[in-house]
């Protein structure tokens, strides 16, 4: 599934974007690739979305006007891409005045806007987090990591969870059921 589309009909791969500090990039392919005879030599699903999500954001910063550099790339910056990804969105978020706000299956169609849902958001952040850092970027400098950035997924997250009346709640973590010790009986000839 994609999440985002193709911007500008232009072949997001060519991007100078693309081309930060490739070298580790191919380091870490051959690395991986040496260390694990059993692994294969085709990308996961997940790294090829994330690659995707990569030069798609790539090519937003250089359509950007003016455009941007990576470098100079901030929370407000992500923001600003994430709004812009709404319009392509494919969930209905009704409106307080909305006859079905809180239903989250309702019977007839309303004029409520379409928008990216929460989980995608959420997931495509966890990838251009990663990505940023594999392309040479700094853990302390990671634009997707802002605070604002955080907090504006919360904000998506409750709006819509109202708006659908969905809960978001954090899934618990199950815990491996623990072993219980049984009592060994003491041995037949002890006294």
């Amino acid at each position: 599934m994609e999440l985002i589309p193709e911007m500008n009909g232009s072949n997001s791969e060519n991007t100078s974007f693309n081309n930060i500090n490739t070298n580790t990039t191919t380091t870490t392919v051959s690395a991986a690739t040496s260390s694990s005879p059993s692994s294969s030599a085709t990308p996961s699903r997940y790294e090829n979305q994330k690659r995707r999500d990569w030069n798609t954001f790539g090519q937003y910063l250089k359509n950007h006007r003016p455009p941007l550099s990576l470098s100079r790339c901030s929370g407000a910056h992500v923001l600003e891409f994430l709004r812009y990804l709404d319009q392509f969105g494919k969930t209905k978020v009704h409106t307080p005045i909305c006859s079905f706000y809180g239903h989250p299956n309702p019977p007839a169609p309303c004029p409520c806007p379409l928008r990216q849902a929460w989980g995608s958001l959420d997931a495509l952040i966890g990838r251009l987090r990663a990505a940023f850092e594999e392309n040479g970027g700094k853990p302390e400098a990671n634009p997707f990591g802002a605070r604002a950035v955080r907090l504006y997924l919360r904000e998506v997250r409750d709006l819509q969870s109202k708006a659908r009346g969905i809960s978001y709640e954090k899934k618990k973590r199950k815990r491996p059921p623990q072993q219980q010790i049984q009592a060994l009986p003491p041995p037949s000839g002890a006294t």
